[in-house]
């Protein structure tokens, strides 16, 4: 059987359409379910192998980016998402849902300390471009394998992957927990330099996973290049789609 994905649906997504065609293309079975399903019981997170926080702007981001969709996961459904996360399923949070998944404290995976978050771009504007992303984690189950470097859209105004320590950008590395970075479409570091790292993320980072790497949440839409006519550069339309990623999560899924 293919495994069933849970794309969590909140007030104010937009993106949960593309992510459940991601996961479809990738061989899994998408289910859009609303946040007020789960609440009335009318769908179980057990029925699920997998789980997309796709992106939006749940709840308008009042009181910032997906905060209000955090309280949800923190508040409603701890325990569920905890064993979750917990048993190994796959996990993945790209735009709003990376947001929620920070501010609930899933990631990067500290017990619910509050080390790193995402803030407003450092040019102070909202970013809608396409940028292009290196996959560095071993340990991430979404990125693990992939070596060429992926090709998709960020449309973000609070993007900023900021850290309260120095040391934690070292620590995140060390544990592999860094699974995407902007890097210029040559692949080298772009160590800030915009508009390769388009919000001013620390360590050009565009993504990270818990320590556990079944948990990744990242700023950009891999959803939405999964198809060669997607990509805005028709030199090497077949070049950098984000379908590995969750390729890689689809065929994790059915192995648990």
């Amino acid at each position: 059987m293919k495994p069933r994905a849970l794309v969590l649906q909140a007030t104010g997504t937009n993106r949960d359409h593309d992510a459940a065609l991601a996961i479809e293309l990738a061989g899994g079975a998408p289910e859009i379910v609303h946040l007020n399903q789960l609440r009335r019981r009318e769908k179980r997170w057990s029925d699920y192998q997998m789980l997309v926080l796709p992106g939006g702007f749940s709840y308008a981001d009042a009181l910032g980016a997906g905060r209000l969709l955090a309280l949800d996961l923190t508040v409603y459904f701890a325990g569920e998402v905890r064993t979750f996360v917990d048993s190994g399923r796959p996990v993945i949070g790209i735009c709003n849902g990376f947001q929620a998944l920070v501010k609930a404290g899933i990631l990067p995976g500290s017990g619910g300390l509050r080390r790193v978050s995402l803030t407003f771009n450092s040019g102070g504007c909202f970013e809608c471009r396409w940028v292009t992303l290196l996959p560095t984690s071993r340990a991430c189950i979404w990125t693990r394998g992939l070596e060429q470097m992926i090709t998709c859209p960020v449309a973000h105004g609070e993007g900023n992957f900021t850290v309260s320590e120095t040391n934690i950008l070292e620590t995140l590395d060390a544990q592999e927990q860094v699974a995407l970075r902007y890097v210029r479409p040559d692949g080298t570091r772009p160590e800030g330099e915009y508009p390769f790292n388009p919000n001013g993320s620390a360590g050009d980072i565009a993504g990270i996973c818990n320590p556990q790497g079944n948990v990744l949440g990242l700023m950009p839409h891999p959803e939405n290049h999964v198809f060669a006519y997607q990509n805005p550069d028709k030199r090497t339309p077949a070049q950098g789609s984000g379908l590995a990623l969750f390729a890689n999560g689809v065929a994790y899924a059915g192995q648990i």
